[in-house]
């Protein structure tokens, strides 16, 4: 397919901290692992691309939604110094976007659609892990590909779904077709673009965090897209008791709607002690940390494992950080708790359940709380940055 594009580029300045060093996946003055310590000055442009071409095994998908992610913002946001927020892999200039959906118009002649497995014939509604996994590196060859050491993300160090089309590996993608018997094209889309970030949430609680039993009793700190999608997962799986702890009272209600029970607002009330209330002294088998401020969240989550009555409570940390969690290690002993890292969505049958899950009837389109044009999306970007009134602004392609 020949012709232009245009996509929302964000663009920064190579400028290392003293003392860093390039690591072995790192490439010198185009991306890093470590992107807090190396990207300064970022900018968002709308720049002029070529149509890409899919090779053998990708497929070319024309973007039909794609949401902005906290982690958009993060990278576009710059502290005193100029440095960017984000912490993790990053590659500019690349074009953002890693919360889409869309359909099929091209794909090479090996590519297969793995709802069918047969090849695509063009049409069919998709989504993508945003990982790009290689799929022969020890971790991928364990069964870990979110810790695949030759990983490329969308929209971090490659070119993302802020844009009209991008071409992808078909072993990324999965079908949307399964929600088209509860949603309609628009909101087919709106729900295909959140697939991803739910997918996030799933494998925090589910595949990490071991999951729960019905019954449990659940604390999600932070209501973001993620929290809210943890929300809505666990009552589904069964969760007695969903607590959000969220500050802005929006978000803390989209959390209420999706699945929590009760909210704690931990700057008008004290966090572990409204959680024992709630819990009547028991506490809770299950804590998310996904606010990225865990020097500030953990000494309440710690007090409740403490005084609750729960034993082998688990604190999944969600949320990219680089401050320090201060934990005492007699805590975790004497109440047989534990804390457990997740990163990623991808393996593990997580984008197909969370699918069928959405297709039954786990309804996230709601979160979709303001539509926006491919020309207004840098100025919403830069407004989450002071603003978090929307829980998620969704671009839809024309």
């Amino acid at each position: 397919m020949n012709g232009k594009m245009q996509g929302v580029t964000l663009v920064a300045d190579w400028e290392p901290k003293p003392g860093f060093k390039l690591g072995s996946k790192d490439i010198e003055g185009r991306q890093t692992y470590l992107g807090s310590q190396v990207w300064r000055n970022p900018r968002l442009e709308i720049r002029t691309y070529d149509i890409p071409t899919p090779g053998p095994e990708e497929v070319l998908i024309e973007v039909k939604a794609c949401g902005v992610c906290g982690s958009d913002v993060h990278m576009a946001q710059a502290g005193e110094d100029g440095y960017i927020f984000y912490p993790g892999l990053t590659g500019f200039p690349s074009i953002l976007g890693h919360e889409f959906s869309g359909v099929i118009v091209d794909a090479g002649k090996n590519a297969r659609d793995k709802r069918t497995n047969k090849p695509f014939k063009g049409g069919e509604a998709v989504t993508s892990e945003e990982m790009l996994w290689c799929g022969s590196c020890k971790p991928c060859a364990d069964g870990y590909p979110n810790h695949c050491e030759q990983l490329d993300e969308i929209g971090f160090n490659v070119n993302g779904a802020d844009t009209k089309y991008l071409v992808l590996p078909a072993r990324t993608i999965w079908s949307l077709e399964p929600l088209r018997k509860n949603y309609s094209d628009a909101d087919l889309f709106v729900a295909g673009s959140l697939v991803e970030p739910t997918c996030v949430a799933y494998n925090a609680v589910i595949e990490r965090g071991g999951g729960i039993r019905p019954g449990d009793r659940v604390v999600i700190l932070g209501g973001g897209p993620v929290g809210i999608a943890a929300c809505a997962i666990l009552k589904r799986a069964g969760a007695s008791m969903v607590i959000i702890s969220e500050t802005q009272q929006n978000r803390a209600d989209m959390a209420l709607r999706l699945g929590a029970d009760y909210h704690v607002n931990p700057l008008k009330e004290d966090f572990a002690e409204r959680v024992l209330e709630l819990t009547e002294g028991m506490g809770a088998d299950l804590f998310m940390e996904a606010t990225g401020l865990p020097e500030v969240v953990y000494p309440g989550i710690e007090k409740v494992i403490w005084e609750g009555r729960t034993l082998n409570s688990k604190v999944v940390v969600t949320a990219r950080a680089e401050a320090k969690m201060p934990v005492a290690g007699e805590v975790l002993q004497v109440r047989r708790a534990s804390i457990i890292g997740a990163q990623g969505h991808s393996g593990h049958g997580t984008f197909p359940r969370v699918i069928e899950c959405m297709a039954s009837g786990m309804d996230m389109t709601p979160m979709s709380t303001k539509k926006v044009t491919l020309a207004e999306i840098p100025e919403n970007i830069l407004q989450l940055q002071t603003d978090r009134s929307e829980c998620k602004i969704t671009y839809i392609a024309p």
